[in-house]
């Protein structure tokens, strides 16, 4: 938007739940100095510990999503409702690709929040958007390296792969996450943050070797059916989902 849509006086926001990885702060940096002018941080009024104990210590999970819901949604309209209390007319640009026709967008409840998907419209894909990134000098976020989405460092949409490296990247928030898992299950919580296993069970060294030796296959297969890309000849696919068929994430979250 700064470099093709300049006119406009836009103000950036990133909802923060507070269980961020630091990659994410580091890149929120990069941002404010590329776009010269800082990005607001709309931290909720109540964190995750709060509203895990309001849902009885359940953990949040695809089916619920009461993460997004109250630590991501409720503070941007919260942000917003006395402006548009006001009558203000505020457009909401929203960076979903043309390729990703599995998302979906913030579904605006006012009639003057208008929401506008700049990407689609141009039909910005994948390529593009690193193409953008590249020439504007910023590249991908370090968590590229080892993971393909922000959100929480607990996030239940984390490819099984994604919670190995997890415990290599940031063993404090691995250990922060099981032992969230292990209170929610003794208070009857039904999930676990990976499906099928707990962290426990997830991190035991066997069982880490079967999650890696399943990732190689499944890269190898994938590598022989598409063709190499010159600029990244030994990179993973950026969306690990294309390994694994795609999740259906959070709009809020996962970037």
């Amino acid at each position: 938007m700064r470099q093709h849509q300049s006119e406009l006086d836009i103000e950036y926001f990133f909802t923060d739940t507070g269980k961020e990885l630091p990659e994410v702060y580091e890149y929120l940096g990069r941002l404010e100095g590329f776009l010269g002018k800082p990005i607001l941080r709309l931290n909720p009024d109540r964190d995750f510990d709060f509203w895990l104990k309001q849902y009885n210590d359940f953990l949040p999970s695809p089916q619920t999503r009461w993460c997004t819901r109250q630590l991501k949604l409720r503070p941007f309209e919260h942000w917003l409702r006395p402006l548009l209390a006001d009558g203000m007319t505020i457009y909401s640009y929203v960076a979903i690709r043309s390729d990703e026709e599995y998302r979906e967008g913030y579904s605006s409840k006012h009639n003057n929040l208008i929401v506008k998907l700049p990407f689609k419209q141009a039909g910005v894909d994948k390529a593009g958007v690193l193409e953008i990134l590249d020439g504007a000098g910023l590249g991908l976020p370090k968590y590229y390296s080892w993971r393909t989405r922000s959100g929480c460092t607990f996030c239940f949409f984390q490819q099984k792969i994604e919670w190995v490296r997890l415990k290599e990247q940031h063993p404090e928030a691995f250990e922060e996450a099981k032992a969230y898992e292990k209170d929610a299950v003794e208070h009857g919580s039904p999930f676990t943050w990976s499906q099928g296993e707990s962290l426990e069970e997830l991190e035991r060294p066997e069982r880490i070797a079967q999650i890696r030796q399943d990732h190689e296959q499944r890269l190898a297969r994938m590598r022989s059916k598409v063709l190499p890309n010159p600029l990244r000849p030994d990179s993973e696919p950026l969306d690990i989902d294309d390994l694994y068929g795609r999740a259906k994430a959070c709009l809020a979250c996962h970037k």
